[in-house]
């Protein structure tokens, strides 16, 4: 694939949209128990609760996140009375993320004066898990991160990479270089930190093929900053830039096959924890008839950090 002639524009990504979500402040827009294999190779329960905030200021070329976000900033005490709802209605676990669709470490997402009321809510889990842009990893982080350890708690940061092909990562308008990333990394690692990240599967203007070798080089990359977990995402369509990338011929989404490819060879590399998302996985199937198969093998490396073995189908003759 080709890249476009110029960058793409917040005017042009805003004007794509579809209209996003009708949602309730004081009630997080979604919150599930999802096991998880941990950094000591044990599955655990995770408490992911999706919180309803404003949208992140970065407009990022393949998000579709900001469909369930606000306009304006919540008020403070909103983003706890959301974490009370979740947890009054959710099983035990023994961790718990709390994603915002954005920056935690945005105080026009999640008010400061919140933080000693969040941190006070998720004492007890062993850790909290939050997302955040590279370059909004202030003083912040090291404040919340004590107001946790003083309830025993630890705090890890998801941190997205996307890629490190040079060309494209500024082609996705996410306002940030490889080398930002592998600074934010080295610092909160040398502070106890724990970190983990997102990196994009063929995101725009790739081949199935280079697709496959940036997410690696991606993985590898990530892993030598110090990241402890790599979290693939295989890039979607959805929010109306992509669509477009898409008619024009410059996006396509990965192959199921893909996906298992570079789960399998992350996992060999034997650097730290490798995710495949396999949310709505099957649209990126070419095989009805191994689908489920092949979905459940990516599913069962994701808990075990083990290859699973290979799925035979004569149908596709993917092996």
């Amino acid at each position: 694939m080709k890249l476009p002639l110029s960058d793409i524009s917040d005017r042009e990504i805003l004007d794509a949209r579809p209209a996003r979500n009708s949602l309730t402040i004081d009630r997080p827009y979604e919150s599930l128990i999802e096991p998880e294999c941990g950094a000591a190779g044990n599955v655990e329960d995770v408490a992911t609760i999706f919180l309803t905030n404003r949208e992140c200021p970065f407009r990022c070329l393949m998000c579709d996140l900001w469909k369930n976000t606000t306009v304006e900033s919540v008020p403070a005490g909103a983003i706890p009375k959301q974490i009370d709802y979740a947890l009054e209605r959710l099983p035990e676990a023994q961790h718990v993320k709390l994603y915002n669709s954005g920056n935690f470490f945005d105080a026009k997402a999640i008010p400061k004066e919140d933080w000693p009321a969040i941190a006070e809510r998720v004492r007890g889990f062993k850790s909290v898990i939050v997302e955040n842009h590279p370059k909004l990893c202030g003083d912040g982080c090291f404040e919340f991160r004590d107001m946790l350890a003083a309830h025993g708690v630890e705090l890890e940061i998801a941190l997205g990479l996307e890629t490190v092909h040079p060309e494209v990562l500024p082609r996705l308008n996410k306002q940030m270089t490889a080398e930002d990333f592998a600074i934010t990394a080295e610092k909160l690692v040398a502070a106890g930190i724990r970190l983990r990240t997102f990196i994009l599967l063929r995101p725009p203007f790739l081949s199935e093929e280079e697709g496959i070798e940036w997410a690696m080089k991606s993985i590898e990359f990530a892993f030598e900053a110090g990241v402890s977990c790599c979290s693939v995402v295989p890039t979607r369509a959805g929010n109306g830039i992509m669509e477009q990338l898409e008619n024009d011929g410059l996006f396509q989404s990965p192959q199921l096959s893909s996906m298992e490819f570079v789960q399998e060879r992350g996992l060999q590399l034997e650097a730290g924890r490798v995710f495949m998302d396999t949310w709505d996985a099957r649209q990126f199937a070419s095989c009805a008839e191994c689908a489920e198969q092949r979905i459940q093998r990516i599913a069962e490396m994701n808990l075990s950090q083990q290859v699973a073995p290979r799925i035979e189908c004569q149908r596709c003759e993917v092996t």
